[in-house]
């Protein structure tokens, strides 16, 4: 969908809708929004709805806590699992302080900065998800128990796998809002599911992201579950990641995926405070098939980064350290600023790494660069990277 100021306001009086929610993310990628009636749609474009920023981590301080939610007509969607009649619908917005000027912290507005100077360079970066989460059992008050939701393994069906209406569920919800899902699956662990999307541009992507992660948890509450995004759910099972597939390709229709590679190699130990915020995500790294190593490879699932068998527009990599805990926002304009990078400075590939880690002799591990051990090593690095810190302001890398 791709409404205009005007077509918003014409679909609020045609579609009986009733509340307006003005969503952005925080700091941490937690979604955050305010509701308005559709009387105030007009100050909201014009002039921006004020919130009080105190209450957001990172986002209020003593002498300058009002902060205004500006909406962004293009990502409105409705929220179907809101009442027929009397409809809401939600946008995403841009934060700016009362004088106009872009708020710091703003990691759409980072992700939309990312963004041009990709386009300035006559490119054009787009990324697909697949997001992994475990449905677990809810008790008689609805909170989370450690009861998985079933016991199925990797690709099992029903009634084994009891997680596919829900998943059916999720992706004809997320139809109804305009999004995409490509496939859906049980994964390995007791009560895991995997969704997969299509390539979209980086804010579109981060956006859907967003809405995702919301949908999945009305889905599971509403069938008296809960859906945990968390990096290491059970300690002995697979942790859930968040693979990010990118393209990059130039306006006359080039590829530069190899040297944007480079660049998310070159830099990723720096930007991985980015990519895994939890402690949490460095006990899933290294485990199962999460990698531990920077290598990449074509077919080997466990490695950094893989590069599949793919034709004309399908081509593409996978990065596969991240996970759903991360920023939607944050991250792909990370990994926009690294990989271009590599592209400024003509970084070349390493050669691939084609055999097993896992298989491989110690001497062979240890001479391989690793992703960081820890939360606290990951933030060091990004906070002391000289890389880094051109590319995101201090008041971002403080709240890491």
């Amino acid at each position: 969908m791709n409404y205009s100021k005007e077509e918003v306001k014409e679909f609020i009086e045609q579609e009986d809708v009733k509340f307006v929610r003005l969503a952005f993310c925080d700091i941490n990628g937690k979604q955050k929004n305010i509701s308005i009636s559709p009387s105030e749609i007009d100050r909201a474009f014009d002039e921006g709805i004020s919130f009080d920023a105190s209450g957001i981590e990172g986002f209020g301080h003593e002498l300058r806590t009002d902060l205004m939610l500006h909406p962004i007509s293009k990502t409105l969607n409705v929220l179907p699992w809101r009442p027929s009649q009397g409809k809401v619908i939600r946008m995403f917005c841009n934060i700016k302080y009362p004088d106009g000027t872009p708020f710091e912290i703003d990691t759409r507005q980072i992700l939309q900065n990312a963004v041009k100077e990709a386009k300035n360079m006559g490119l054009t970066v787009q990324f697909g998800t697949e997001f992994e989460f475990y449905l677990f059992k809810t008790d008689e008050n609805g909170n989370k128990t450690n009861i998985p939701f079933d016991n199925a393994g990797y690709m099992d069906v029903a009634p084994e796998d009891k997680g596919e209406n829900i998943r059916r569920e999720i992706c004809l919800t997320l139809l109804e809002m305009g999004i995409n899902p490509e496939s859906s699956l049980h994964l390995d662990g007791p009560g895991q599911n995997e969704i997969d999307f299509r390539y979209a541009d980086a804010l579109t992507a981060a956006d859907n992201a967003m809405n995702f992660v919301s949908v999945v948890k009305a889905a599971a509450l509403h069938n008296g579950l809960y859906a945990d995004f968390s990096p290491k759910p059970i300690m002995d099972k697979p942790g859930n990641g968040l693979h990010i597939n990118i393209s990059v390709k130039s306006e006359d229709g080039l590829f530069y995926n190899a040297k944007f590679m480079a660049g998310v190699m070159d830099h990723i130990c720096e930007i991985t405070a980015f990519l895994n915020t939890k402690e949490a995500s460095y006990k899933r790294l290294g485990e199962h098939t999460a990698p531990k190593y920077v290598t990449w490879t074509k077919e080997n699932r466990s490695q950094l980064l893989r590069v599949p068998e793919r034709r004309n527009e399908h081509k593409r990599f996978e990065l596969r350290s991240p996970d759903p805990c991360a920023n939607p926002y944050l991250a792909f304009a990370m990994l926009i600023y690294a990989g271009l990078d590599g592209i400024k400075r003509n970084l070349e590939l390493p050669a691939p790494f084609d055999t097993n880690i896992k298989d491989s002799e110690q001497s062979v591990k240890d001479s391989l660069k690793k992703l960081p051990d820890s939360l606290e090593a990951a933030v060091e690095l990004a906070t002391k990277s000289e890389f880094v810190n051109s590319v995101i302001s201090k008041e971002v890398l403080n709240l890491l």
